[in-house]
This record gives structure tokens, sequence and C-alpha cells, in this order.
């Protein structure tokens, strides 16, 4: 891959492509013809082999792994001219700006910075149809497997009245649903006379990786589908994961998401694509992989990025998660119960402004997979902007103004990111003694 997606997203899943055993990048491509603007034939296949992951080429399963997946591009000027045609110019001015701050050679980022800017455009993608879709006929669903619907709630019975609703309208029927309750106090009679298989399991602590790990390890199903207690689906919401599963080939299908408030996770186009987030609230696992990468890492417990950090590490299990936009939800992000009454918004916003920042589960995850350097350039790119609150995250005219409203909050923002830096590193050293006894 190219060595400045490092400052733009320094935590994207396949910039570790190369310590992942399975196929990523199509092998299919010839390095004979050179793109314009490239120096370097081996960036005018990597940009194209970008250009297919990101339109939606899937390697099959059985295709042997591509050799450049190894290869990273170094080059200055290459690495520009791939900034100006994948993301936008301000993002290429960040990079710019960034360079010169790590003490880069000036005259050489000055060049190659107007160069980029001045003489390259940016790529339009044309994002793949899988045109075979509608007409496959999934073996996988006639065979009618066993699936565990994996729920926990926290004081949202509202909510939760909604969710199994659309469950019980679901086309697909043979499923459980084993719900996690830490509610105080547990309302037994809400779970009467629903027509559906529910397992119930009362949790005293308030903990939701070990809420999903224990249901996990109870589930009977072949296949395990993590669902959130404020989400609404369709009908065919399960039989399309499923589907999924058996058209790919794969071991994951990770449903897209709309959330209500403050943007989603995922694509809402009508396309497939090899996934580079994974979502507890939408995807179904088959359970081998939690046998064979183990289960959620309870260092996030009451915190953030636990199921960013499981994907990661299926994906360098050798797992491939297909993003799959028909098995769609819509997330309700409500403000009461979840995560929310454990003290945060997301990864990056805190109830509270002299909190850490981020939560410090985030700092852990890129710490311990991408290094004290990329914590850095997440920090510097995210943090200024989560000073924004949330409900205006995806408003870019709201960003623009909460950016020149930041220097304000530059005292706070030092101390929150070194508490969080301080206890991230409580966390490696807790995880490196955990890998040790194992």
């Amino acid at each position: 891959m190219f060595e400045f997606i490092k400052y733009i997203q320094p935590t994207n899943y396949y910039r570790l492509v190369s310590s992942m055993p399975q196929s990523i990048l199509l092998d299919t491509i010839s390095n004979n013809e050179l793109l314009l603007h490239y120096k370097d034939a081996d960036s005018s296949v990597i940009d194209r082999l970008y250009y297919l992951l990101q339109s939606g080429e899937i390697p099959v399963a059985s295709q042997s792994r591509n050799a450049l997946q190894d290869k990273t591009i170094y080059n200055t000027h290459d690495n520009y001219v791939f900034i100006r045609r994948y993301f936008s110019l301000s993002q290429l001015i960040y990079v710019f700006f960034l360079r010169l701050m790590c003490l880069k050679n000036p005259v050489l980022e000055f060049w190659c910075f107007f160069y980029s800017m001045l003489r390259v455009k940016r790529v339009k993608l044309v994002r793949k149809a899988c045109a075979d879709w509608n007409s496959f006929q999934s073996q996988l669903l006639q065979q009618n497997p066993f699936v565990s619907v994996i729920i926990p709630t926290l004081n949202r019975y509202t909510y939760l009245k909604d969710v199994l609703s659309d469950l019980e309208n679901q086309n697909f029927k043979n499923f459980e649903v084993i719900i996690v309750d830490q509610s105080e106090p547990v309302d037994f009679d809400f779970y009467n006379n629903w027509n559906l298989n529910i397992r119930l399991v009362q949790q005293q602590e308030k903990a939701l990786w070990l809420a999903r790990n224990s249901a996990i390890e109870i589930s009977c199903g072949e296949y395990i589908l993590l669902f959130d207690d404020d989400s609404r689906v369709e009908k065919d919401w399960i039989s399309n994961h499923l589907k999924c599963l058996d058209f790919f080939r794969c071991q994951i299908s990770a449903g897209t998401t709309q959330t209500i408030v403050g943007g989603g996770l995922g694509s809402k186009d009508k396309y497939f694509h090899l996934s580079d987030v994974f979502d507890t609230g939408n995807a179904l696992v088959h359970k081998s992989v939690f046998t064979n990468v183990g289960l959620f890492d309870r260092q996030f417990e009451k915190e953030r990025m636990g199921d960013a950090e499981f994907g990661l590490r299926a994906l360098l299990g050798g797992c491939s998660i297909i993003a799959n936009p028909y098995s769609n939800r819509i997330h309700l992000k409500v403000e009461t119960g979840g995560l929310r009454q454990m003290g945060s918004w997301d990864a990056l916003r805190p109830k509270s402004l002299f909190s850490p920042r981020p939560i410090p589960s985030v700092l852990y995850l890129i710490r311990k997979y991408f290094g004290n350097k990329e914590a850095v350039f997440y920090l510097l790119k995210n943090i200024p902007q989560s000073y924004m609150p949330y409900k205006f995250k995806k408003n870019k005219y709201m960003r623009l103004t909460y950016l020149l409203i930041f220097p304000l909050f530059i005292p706070i923002a030092i101390i929150a990111v070194w508490k969080s830096w301080r206890s991230a590193s409580q966390k490696l050293h807790v995880g490196s003694l955990i890998s040790k006894l194992n």
C-alpha cells in the first residue's frame, strides 16, 4: 500500500494487508502500463488494485495471495499523486503540512505537493454491481442452519420491544435469541408472550463485552448474529446475512448501518466490498471464528472499539469480512442506556469535558496494532474536531466552525489526551502480561 495512507486513515484495516494471510488484492493485473503521473511501475499497479478494492472487487476465497500485499510505496512523489487521486484537496493540504511538521525535505515536499495539486485530478470511483445476487439460490439457506442472535441490553425495554418485534417478523425462522439483560431491575414479565425462542441471561455486572462473550459461550447456533438493542431491521435481515456468507464463501457478513444521529458505519450504497469496519450491532459470524481467534477483548469493557479490534484480529487470522448492504439496520443511537450510560457518545467524545479523550481503549487498539507514531497521527487528525457535538460530526460546515474554536480547548485537550495515553499504556502492559501467561 501507499505509505501516506497512514496520515489520513491511520487505523484502516487494510494498512496491515502485508500481515493478512488471505487474498485481499486481486492478482490479475500486469505492470506493463504505467498510469499517468506515477514514476514507479509498482505505484501504478497498486493504485489500480486499490481502486478495485474501493470499488467492490472481491477476490474469490480460493485465490492465491497477491505478493504485492507485501509491497509499500515510499516514493514521495507517487504518494502525493495517490493522495490527490483518492482524497479531497483539504486532505492533501493536511498531509503536506503534516509532512513539513515532521521535518521532511521542504523542497521535495513543496514540489510534489504543488505538482499533485495542479496536475492530478481526483478519481471517480465506479462501484461494482453484483448482478448475480438476486438470482443466487443459496444452498446454505436451504440447509436451514441454526443461528444464535445475541443482544446485550441495559435499561432499554422501550426500544427492545421493537427489536424483538422485528425478529418475530423475520422470514428465516430457525434461530434463538440470547438476551443478556443488565438492567436494574430486570423486567422478567417483559419477555413473556413473544413468538421467539428467547434465552434470558441476567447479568449483574454492567459489562458489554462480558455479556457478548458469555452469550457466545452458551450459544447453540453454528452462526452467531450480533445485534444491538436499539436497532430496526427488515424481515429479510437474517436470510440476507446467511446468503452473503454462502455467496462469497466468507466467514463474516458485516451488515451496514444507518444511524439516526451523527452518521453511520459502512456504505449505504447497494454494493458489496471487503469491509474496513466491523460492527457488533449488525454482523453474522461463523462460530468457528471465535474458536480460531478468540472472544472479545475485555480490556475494552465500558469503553469503545472492542468490535473494531475483533474485526482486525479476525482479518489477521485469515478471515474475510464482506460489507453486506442487503442486511442493513437503522441504529437509533438513543441517549439512554447502553454505552451512553457508561459515559461516552462515541470513541472520541466522552460526556465529560475533562475525561480522557479519546476513550483510552482507542489508543490501546491503535498502539497495539499500528504503533505509537500512527496513534499520534490519529490524535492530530481527530482530536480537534472531537470538540464538536456528536450530532454535528457529519456536518462539514459545523466541523470547520469547531476547528476555528478548538484553539480555546487546547490546554484541556492536552490534559485529556495525556490521561488517555497513560490509561492506554496500562492496558498495553496488562495485555502483554496476559499474552505471556497464555
